[in-house]
C-alpha cells in the first residue's frame, strides 16, 4: 500500500472524483478514502499515529476501489477528508458524524462543538461529498443509464476487545438485487469468512450514503467491507480488487469483457 494522505493540508479538494465519463455502469463510493485533516483543525489534537490508524480512515479502501474502477470502468468518488472530520457515511445529525470519542480513543478536537463548528465541518467534507454523488448520479439518469452504487469500506480485525471472524462482508437493506449475487460469489472462494451484515449493518448507522443516493432513486446498491488486515499490502488489494471484480463483472457490471489479471 502507498502512502498515506498527509495529515494536514492548507487548501484541497474534499472530493476526488475519477472516471466521470467512465462507460461501465458502477458508481464507486469510498466516504473513508483519506486521513487529511484541514490545517485550521490541527490535526484535532491528535498524534500522527492515531491519524494513521483506523479511527481516522479505512486503511487500503482506497486503493481496493481505485482498482476495482479501473477494471470496471467505473465512476470513483472518494473523501478527501478525514471521517474523524465529519463522516460522511453519517446523518448529519448523526451524534457520531464529529465523534468526541472515536472506539475508545478521545478526539480533543472535536469535544464540545457548538451548532456553528458542526456545521462548519459539514461544509468542509459531508456536503461537498454527496453534493459530487448526486451530481454525477443525476447527470447519468439524465442521459438514459442503467447505474448501480456500491461503496467500498474497510474495517479492523479487532474492535474494542472483540476479534472480528470475517475476511470480508456485504452491508445491504431488504434490497438484495446486488448484495445477493456478491454474497453468492464470495462464497465460493475457498477459505474466506463472508458475513452477511457483518460486521455492520444498516441498523448501525453506516448505509446513509447508499440509502440516500441509491435507495431513494430505486437503483441497486451494496456495501463491501473488507477486514484491512487483508488490504494492507498492494498484494492484498490486487487480490481482492481481482476478486470483486470478478464477481461484478459476472453481474454484467463490467464495461468490457476479458478476466481481471493480478
Amino acid at each position: 500500500m502507498g502512502a498515506a494522505p498527509s495529515q494536514l493540508a492548507e487548501t484541497f479538494d474534499p472530493v476526488r472524483l475519477s472516471g466521470r465519463s467512465a462507460p461501465g455502469p458502477l458508481v464507486l463510493l469510498c466516504e473513508h478514502a483519506s486521513n487529511r485533516v484541514p490545517a485550521e483543525l490541527a490535526g484535532l489534537g491528535l498524534s500522527a499515529d492515531i491519524l494513521q490508524s483506523h479511527i481516522a480512515w479505512d486503511p487500503g479502501a482506497a486503493a481496493v476501489a481505485r482498482a476495482m474502477a479501473a477494471r470496471l470502468d467505473a465512476a470513483l468518488i472518494e473523501s478527501t477528508v478525514s471521517r474523524l472530520v465529519a463522516d460522511c457515511n453519517r446523518l448529519p445529525d448523526a451524534a457520531d458524524l464529529v465523534p468526541e470519542i472515536s472506539e475508545t480513543t478521545p478526539v480533543p478536537g472535536n469535544r464540545g462543538l457548538d451548532a456553528r463548528g458542526r456545521a462548519r465541518r459539514i461544509a468542509m467534507a459531508h456536503a461537498p461529498f454527496h453534493a459530487a454523488v448526486a451530481g454525477l448520479i443525476e447527470e447519468r439518469l439524465a442521459a438514459g443509464r442503467t447505474i448501480a452504487v456500491v461503496s467500498v469500506h474497510s474495517f479492523t480485525p479487532v474492535y474494542r476487545g472483540v476479534a472480528r471472524p470475517w475476511h470480508v462482508g456485504i452491508v445491504h437493506d431488504a434490497d438484495r438485487r446486488m448484495a445477493q449475487p456478491m454474497l453468492a460469489g464470495l462464497g465460493r472462494l475457498p477459505n474466506v469468512a463472508v458475513g452477511d451484515n457483518r460486521p455492520y449493518a444498516p441498523s448501525d448507522g453506516v448505509y446513509y450514503s447508499l440509502a440516500r443516493h441509491a435507495g431513494t432513486r430505486n437503483l441497486p446498491c451494496a456495501m463491501i467491507e473488507i477486514r484491512n488486515d487483508e488490504i494492507a499490502t498492494e498484494e492484498g488489494q490486487r487480490l481482492w480488487a481481482g476478486r470483486f471484480y470478478d464477481i461484478l463483472a459476472g453481474m454484467g457490471y463490467a464495461a468490457r469483457k476479458g478476466a481481471y489479471r493480478q
